[in-house]
C-alpha cells in the first residue's frame, strides 16, 4: 500500500521547529515526540486549511485545556504574514472582500445608504448594529468575519507605529460596536420569528448559542487586531507581547482578577493528579529489608531455594501537618491556594490543623471539616477568623507567640509545621525563637515565601531570621512552585 501523504518541505519543517520553539519559550511543555506527532500530523493536512492545520497541531501538541489559549495566540502571531510559502488559507482576503460587497449590496437593496460604497464609513450607527444582529442571528461566521474586519478599519484607530497595546483597540471597537445589548436583542428577534413558544431548556440552549456567536465575533475582532499589529511591529516582536503566563506559572501575588479564575480551574486537575502521584509513591516506597524468616518459610515450596525473596513493609508513617499561614495584603491570595491544595489532598495525611494571621491568629481548622466545599471554607476563613489584634497589620513575632502559649503542646515529633508568608514583619520584634521551639520539638519545620527570592531579606522582611531555625525556606511565586513543595513534604 503506498503513502499518499507528501512530506513536508524544508521550508515547512523549518518553521514548525520555530513555533515548537516559540511554544516552549510561551511556557508550554512540548515534548520531542509530540513534535514528531506534529510533523507527522500536518502531512495529511491541507496547508490551505487555516483552521485544520491549526487544530493539528493543538491535538499534538497541547495536552492540557489550560494551555489552549497560549497556544492559540503563539499560532495566530507567528503564522502570520511569514511570506507567501507560510501564507494558510490562501485566498482569503479576496473573500473576505466579496462578502462584504454582498453585504453592501444587501443593504443598499433595502432602505440603508451602503450601496454608495466605502465599507462602514457609509453606514449610520443603527444600520452597522442591524447588519451585525442579521450575522448573528443567522450564524454566517464568514459574514461576521468581514464585518470584524471593516469593525477594525473604522473604529479601531490604529496608527502605524504607535506604541498602543492590542486591548486598546480591542476595547475602542467594541464600545463603538455596543454589543452589551445585543443578546438580548437577538432573543427577542428569535421570539419574533418563531412560531411556537420554547421550553426553559430550548430556550437556554438558544441564550448559549447566541452568547457563543457573540464571543466568536469578539475574537475575530481581536484576531483581526493581532494580524495588524503583527503587519506593523513584525511576528517576533508581537509574539513577545502577547506571550502570557500558563495558569500554573501565574504568580499568586500579581494576579489578576481573570487569572484567579484560570488559577482556580487549574487547581482542581492538579490536587486529583497530586494525589494519584503521591499515593502511588508511597506504595511503591513500602519494600522495606529483607524478611529472612519470612523468604526461608516459602522457600520450602521451592525445595529449599529462595527463590522468591519476601520483605519486611513498613507501614509508612504519614505526617501530622500544621499550617501557620499569613493572610494580610497581597499573601492572602498564596495562602488561600495553599490551603485549598493541603486540604484536597488531606487524606496523604494523618492530620491536618490550620491557623491564619495578620497581627492576632486563629485556628481555622473547623471551617474545612465542617463543609466539602473548600471555597465555602475560605471565604469562612477571609470573613470570620479572629486576626486583628491591634491595628491589622502584620506581626508575626506577636502571632507567633500567641500560638506558642495557646498550641505549642500540640506541635510534637510526628509534625510538620509549615509556615506561609513573606516575613515583612513590619519592623514589630521578630520573636524568632518561636521558631527554634517548634524546630526543637516537630519533625519538620518548612517556610514557604511567595516573594521572588531577590526580595528577601529587604525593607521590613527578616524571613532569613527565621529561615535559620527551619529545614529550608522555599520561593512560592504560584501552582507550578507550590506542587512541587507539596509533592516533597508529603
Amino acid at each position: 500500500m503506498t503513502d499518499t501523504a507528501a512530506a513536508p518541505s524544508s521550508k515547512m519543517l523549518e518553521l514548525l521547529n520555530g513555533f515548537v520553539v516559540e511554544l516552549r519559550n510561551a511556557g508550554l511543555p512540548v515534548s520531542l515526540t509530540e513534535n514528531l506527532d506534529a510533523m507527522e500530523a500536518v502531512q495529511y493536512i491541507p496547508v490551505d486549511d487555516r483552521e485544520a492545520f491549526k487544530y493539528a497541531l493543538g491535538a499534538t501538541l497541547v495536552k492540557n485545556n489550560a494551555h489552549w489559549r497560549s497556544f492559540e495566540t503563539v499560532f495566530e502571531v507567528y503564522f502570520s504574514l511569514r511570506g507567501p510559502e507560510y501564507k494558510l488559507a490562501e485566498g482569503d482576503e479576496d473573500s473576505l472582500d466579496e462578502l462584504w460587497r454582498e453585504m453592501q449590496d444587501q443593504m443598499a437593496a433595502g432602505e440603508g445608504n451602503a450601496g454608495a460604497g466605502g465599507g462602514l464609513d457609509s453606514l449610520t450607527a443603527e444600520e452597522i448594529a442591524q447588519l451585525l444582529m442579521q450575522a448573528l442571528l443567522n450564524g454566517d461566521q464568514a459574514m461576521l468575519r468581514a464585518m470584524a474586519r471593516q469593525a477594525v478599519q473604522r473604529f479601531a484607530g490604529m496608527e502605524p507605529g504607535r506604541p498602543v497595546g492590542g486591548t486598546y483597540y480591542l476595547y475602542r471597537t467594541l464600545r463603538n460596536l455596543d454589543l452589551d445589548g445585543m443578546l438580548e436583542k437577538l432573543m427577542q428577534a428569535s421570539r419574533e420569528q418563531g412560531n411556537q413558544e420554547l421550553t426553559s431548556l430550548e430556550e437556554r440552549l438558544e441564550h448559549e448559542e447566541f452568547q457563543d456567536r457573540i464571543d466568536k465575533f469578539k475574537a475575530e475582532i481581536e484576531a483581526e487586531i493581532r494580524r495588524r499589529l503583527v503587519a506593523d511591529r513584525g511576528a517576533e516582536a508581537m509574539a513577545k507581547t502577547l506571550r502570557k503566563p500558563l495558569p500554573e506559572d501565574v504568580e499568586f501575588m500579581h494576579a489578576s482578577r481573570d487569572e484567579m479564575q484560570l488559577l482556580r480551574k487549574a487547581l482542581y486537575p492538579l490536587t486529583r493528579k497530586l494525589a494519584a502521584r503521591l499515593a502511588r509513591k508511597r506504595r511503591h516506597g513500602r519494600k522495606g529489608p529483607l524478611d529472612f524468616r519470612n523468604t526461608v518459610r516459602h522457600s520450602l515450596s521451592y525445595g529449599g531455594v529462595p527463590a522468591e525473596p519476601k520483605f519486611k513493609y513498613p507501614r509508612p508513617a504519614k505526617p501530622e501537618l500544621i499550617v501557620i499561614a499569613d493572610i494580610s495584603g497581597s499573601v492572602a491570595a498564596f495562602a488561600r491556594f495553599t490551603l485549598m491544595l493541603v486540604y484536597a489532598i488531606q487524606n496523604q495525611f494523618s492530620k491536618v490543623r490550620s491557623f491564619v494571621f495578620i497581627d492576632g491568629i486563629d485556628e481555622v481548622t473547623e471551617y474545612f471539616r465542617t463543609t466539602e466545599d473548600i471555597q465555602e471554607a475560605i471565604h469562612r476563613v477571609n470573613t470570620e477568623a479572629d486576626v486583628v489584634w491591634v491595628d491589622g497589620h502584620s506581626d508575626y513575632g506577636h502571632a507567633f507567640e500567641v500560638f506558642w502559649q495557646k498550641w505549642g503542646k500540640e506541635v510534637g515529633p510526628k509534625s510538620t509545621v509549615l509556615l506561609l508568608g513573606d516575613a515583612r514583619n513590619n519592623y514589630h520584634a521578630s520573636q524568632s525563637w518561636v521558631v527554634k521551639q517548634m524546630a526543637a520539638k516537630a519533625r519538620h519545620v518548612y517556610w514557604l515565601n511567595p516573594e521572588p527570592r531577590s526580595y528577601w531579606n529587604t525593607g521590613d522582611s527578616i524571613v532569613g531570621e527565621y529561615g535559620t531555625h527551619t529545614d529550608g525556606v522555599y520561593e512560592c511565586r504560584n501552582l507550578r512552585q507550590l506542587e512541587s513543595f507539596v509533592e516533597k513534604l508529603a
